[in-house]
Protein backbone atom coordinates (compact mmCIF):
# COMPACT_ATOMS: atom_id res chain seq x y z
CA UNK A 1 0.00 0.00 0.00
CA UNK A 2 2.90 2.30 0.64
CA UNK A 3 4.73 1.86 -2.38
CA UNK A 4 1.21 2.46 -4.63
CA UNK A 5 0.15 5.36 -2.62
CA UNK A 6 4.00 7.02 -2.62
CA UNK A 7 4.06 6.01 -6.64
CA UNK A 8 0.67 7.75 -7.12
CA UNK A 9 2.26 11.18 -4.86
CA UNK A 10 4.77 11.31 -6.67
CA UNK A 11 3.06 12.88 -9.98
CA UNK A 12 0.23 13.89 -8.10
CA UNK A 13 0.83 17.21 -6.23
CA UNK A 14 -2.45 17.58 -5.07
CA UNK A 15 -2.44 14.22 -3.35
CA UNK A 16 0.68 14.44 -1.96
CA UNK A 17 -0.51 18.06 -0.40
CA UNK A 18 -3.36 16.43 0.61
CA UNK A 19 -1.81 13.09 2.92
CA UNK A 20 1.17 15.57 3.76
CA UNK A 21 1.57 15.98 7.65
CA UNK A 22 1.03 19.29 8.49
CA UNK A 23 0.82 19.78 12.96
CA UNK A 24 -0.87 23.33 11.91
CA UNK A 25 -3.82 21.27 10.07
CA UNK A 26 -4.25 18.92 12.76
CA UNK A 27 -3.88 21.00 15.80
CA UNK A 28 -6.36 23.53 14.49
CA UNK A 29 -8.57 22.21 11.62
CA UNK A 30 -8.52 18.95 13.82
CA UNK A 31 -7.40 16.64 10.13
CA UNK A 32 -6.20 13.77 12.60
CA UNK A 33 -6.18 11.65 9.63
CA UNK A 34 -2.78 13.40 8.56
CA UNK A 35 -1.22 11.41 11.19
CA UNK A 36 -1.36 8.14 9.62
CA UNK A 37 -1.79 9.30 5.74
CA UNK A 38 1.31 11.36 5.77
CA UNK A 39 3.20 7.74 6.64
CA UNK A 40 1.75 5.92 3.63
CA UNK A 41 3.33 8.53 1.08
CA UNK A 42 6.86 9.69 0.30
CA UNK A 43 8.94 12.53 -0.81
CA UNK A 44 10.94 10.91 -4.01
CA UNK A 45 12.32 7.74 -5.03
CA UNK A 46 15.15 7.59 -2.86
CA UNK A 47 13.22 8.28 0.18
CA UNK A 48 10.59 4.98 -0.63
CA UNK A 49 13.99 2.37 -1.48
CA UNK A 50 15.37 3.40 1.42
CA UNK A 51 12.67 3.15 3.94
CA UNK A 52 10.92 -0.29 1.95
CA UNK A 53 14.21 -1.79 2.15
CA UNK A 54 14.46 -1.42 6.00
CA UNK A 55 11.01 -2.75 6.22
CA UNK A 56 12.03 -6.05 4.22
CA UNK A 57 15.48 -6.66 6.44
CA UNK A 58 13.31 -6.50 9.51
CA UNK A 59 9.65 -6.65 9.03
CA UNK A 60 8.92 -10.34 7.83
CA UNK A 61 10.91 -12.07 10.60
CA UNK A 62 9.07 -9.39 13.46
CA UNK A 63 5.75 -9.98 11.64
CA UNK A 64 6.66 -13.95 11.94
CA UNK A 65 7.47 -13.92 15.84
CA UNK A 66 4.54 -11.52 16.85
CA UNK A 67 1.89 -12.06 14.87
CA UNK A 68 0.12 -9.78 12.08
CA UNK A 69 -2.06 -8.03 14.87
CA UNK A 70 0.51 -7.04 17.12
CA UNK A 71 2.61 -6.21 14.01
CA UNK A 72 -0.19 -3.77 12.20
CA UNK A 73 -0.56 -2.38 15.79
CA UNK A 74 3.37 -1.47 16.08
CA UNK A 75 3.36 -0.19 13.34
CA UNK A 76 0.53 2.02 12.70
CA UNK A 77 0.78 2.86 16.44
CA UNK A 78 4.29 4.03 15.84
CA UNK A 79 3.54 5.54 12.69
CA UNK A 80 0.92 7.70 14.67
CA UNK A 81 3.06 8.33 18.07
CA UNK A 82 6.17 9.35 15.94
CA UNK A 83 4.32 12.17 14.94
CA UNK A 84 3.45 14.13 18.59
CA UNK A 85 6.86 15.88 19.43
CA UNK A 86 6.55 17.39 15.95
CA UNK A 87 2.79 18.25 16.69
CA UNK A 88 3.24 19.56 19.91
CA UNK A 89 7.13 21.92 18.13
CA UNK A 90 5.25 22.95 15.38
CA UNK A 91 1.05 22.94 15.62
CA UNK A 92 1.47 26.96 15.25
CA UNK A 93 3.96 26.88 11.88
CA UNK A 94 1.28 26.40 9.45
CA UNK A 95 4.64 25.85 6.62
CA UNK A 96 5.78 22.87 8.56
CA UNK A 97 4.83 19.88 6.88
CA UNK A 98 6.56 16.30 6.59
CA UNK A 99 5.95 13.00 5.51
CA UNK A 100 7.28 9.20 4.84
CA UNK A 101 7.02 6.00 6.82
CA UNK A 102 9.88 6.84 8.94
CA UNK A 103 8.63 6.92 12.27
CA UNK A 104 6.83 3.59 11.65
CA UNK A 105 10.16 2.01 10.30
CA UNK A 106 11.62 3.22 13.00
CA UNK A 107 9.36 1.74 15.25
CA UNK A 108 9.50 -1.96 13.81
CA UNK A 109 13.31 -1.61 13.72
CA UNK A 110 13.26 -1.01 17.43
CA UNK A 111 10.83 -3.75 18.32
CA UNK A 112 12.84 -6.08 16.64
CA UNK A 113 16.07 -4.78 18.43
CA UNK A 114 14.44 -5.37 21.65
CA UNK A 115 13.00 -9.25 20.36
CA UNK A 116 15.97 -10.31 18.59
CA UNK A 117 18.86 -8.50 20.86
CA UNK A 118 21.40 -10.97 19.54
CA UNK A 119 20.97 -9.95 15.63
CA UNK A 120 23.62 -7.76 14.23
CA UNK A 121 22.83 -5.37 11.84
CA UNK A 122 24.87 -3.67 9.25
CA UNK A 123 23.97 0.01 7.75
CA UNK A 124 26.43 0.91 4.55
CA UNK A 125 28.58 2.75 4.38
CA UNK A 126 29.70 1.02 7.80
CA UNK A 127 30.40 -2.39 6.47
CA UNK A 128 31.17 -4.30 10.11
CA UNK A 129 27.59 -6.30 11.30
CA UNK A 130 27.18 -4.09 14.97
CA UNK A 131 25.23 -5.31 17.37
CA UNK A 132 21.46 -4.66 17.42
CA UNK A 133 21.34 -2.60 21.12
CA UNK A 134 24.86 -1.07 20.15
CA UNK A 135 23.30 -0.14 16.74
CA UNK A 136 20.09 1.04 18.18
CA UNK A 137 22.11 3.43 21.01
CA UNK A 138 23.87 5.03 17.99
CA UNK A 139 21.02 5.13 16.01
CA UNK A 140 19.36 7.04 18.46
CA UNK A 141 22.11 9.64 19.74
CA UNK A 142 22.32 10.14 15.37
CA UNK A 143 18.69 10.76 15.73
CA UNK A 144 18.94 13.35 18.48
CA UNK A 145 21.75 15.01 16.63
CA UNK A 146 20.46 15.45 13.49
CA UNK A 147 17.47 16.84 14.97
CA UNK A 148 19.36 19.54 16.23
CA UNK A 149 22.20 20.30 13.73
CA UNK A 150 20.79 19.22 10.77
CA UNK A 151 19.22 20.93 7.53
CA UNK A 152 17.95 18.45 5.56
CA UNK A 153 13.99 18.99 5.86
CA UNK A 154 14.01 15.51 7.80
CA UNK A 155 12.10 15.36 10.04
CA UNK A 156 14.56 13.23 13.04
CA UNK A 157 12.27 13.72 15.78
CA UNK A 158 9.83 11.16 13.93
CA UNK A 159 12.78 8.82 13.76
CA UNK A 160 13.74 9.18 17.17
CA UNK A 161 9.81 9.04 18.06
CA UNK A 162 9.33 6.02 16.22
CA UNK A 163 12.00 4.29 17.36
CA UNK A 164 10.70 5.04 21.26
CA UNK A 165 7.35 4.05 20.05
CA UNK A 166 8.59 0.62 18.99
CA UNK A 167 10.04 -0.43 22.09
CA UNK A 168 7.67 1.10 24.12
CA UNK A 169 4.64 -1.05 22.29
CA UNK A 170 6.72 -4.22 22.60
CA UNK A 171 6.63 -3.69 25.88
CA UNK A 172 3.39 -3.63 26.60
CA UNK A 173 2.29 -6.34 24.12
CA UNK A 174 5.31 -8.89 25.41
CA UNK A 175 7.15 -7.20 28.19
CA UNK A 176 7.61 -10.65 30.10
CA UNK A 177 8.98 -12.14 27.15
CA UNK A 178 10.98 -9.58 26.70
CA UNK A 179 12.44 -9.42 29.71
CA UNK A 180 12.67 -12.60 29.75
CA UNK A 181 15.02 -12.84 26.92
CA UNK A 182 17.06 -9.64 28.00
CA UNK A 183 17.62 -11.17 31.73
CA UNK A 184 19.05 -14.36 29.59
CA UNK A 185 21.16 -12.70 27.53
CA UNK A 186 22.50 -10.55 30.39
CA UNK A 187 23.15 -13.87 32.42
CA UNK A 188 25.06 -15.49 29.70
CA UNK A 189 27.33 -12.43 29.33
CA UNK A 190 27.71 -11.93 33.38
CA UNK A 191 29.17 -15.88 33.33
Amino acid sequence: MTILASLLAFGNRNLKNRFMFRPYQVVHNKKWHLLLTSGFIHNDLMHLVFNMLTFYFFAFSLESTIGITNFIIIYLGSMILSHIPTLLRHKNDWQYCSLGASGAISGILFSSIVIYPTNKIMMMPIPIPLPSAVFGVAYLVWCKFAARYSQDNINHDAHFAGAISGVILSFMLFGKDIVSIWKELLTFFNN
